[in-house]
């Protein structure tokens, strides 16, 4: 079941995001945070974490760096900072 939400995440990812504009206000992209959300914590949570995530993406939002918590949680994650990604960290350390 998670390989198969990935891969309709992923399908996502390429024919249909590409044609939308840009409006994510979170790195990773709301769809990157849902994939890592189903490897890390199975299809229920995993799902429910993406979900939540995408709820919090709007314009009332102020974004930012919002890894996947190690834990499961359904409020963004109190300490980006922490999160191991190089790329992130560096996001996360210029503002």
């Amino acid at each position: 079941m998670r390989q198969i939400m990935i891969l309709l995440v992923r399908f996502y990812q390429r024919a249909i995001s590409p044609i939308l504009p840009d409006s994510c206000c979170f790195y990773p992209t709301c769809s990157s945070y849902m994939i890592t959300a189903l490897e890390k914590q199975g299809p229920l949570l995993g799902l429910l974490m993406g979900l939540a995530r995408i709820l919090r993406c709007n314009p009332f939002n102020r974004g930012g760096v919002d890894p996947v918590p190690d834990k499961f949680t359904l409020l963004r994650n109190p300490h980006p900072e922490e999160y191991e990604d190089e790329i992130i960290a560096r996001k996360f350390h210029s503002h």
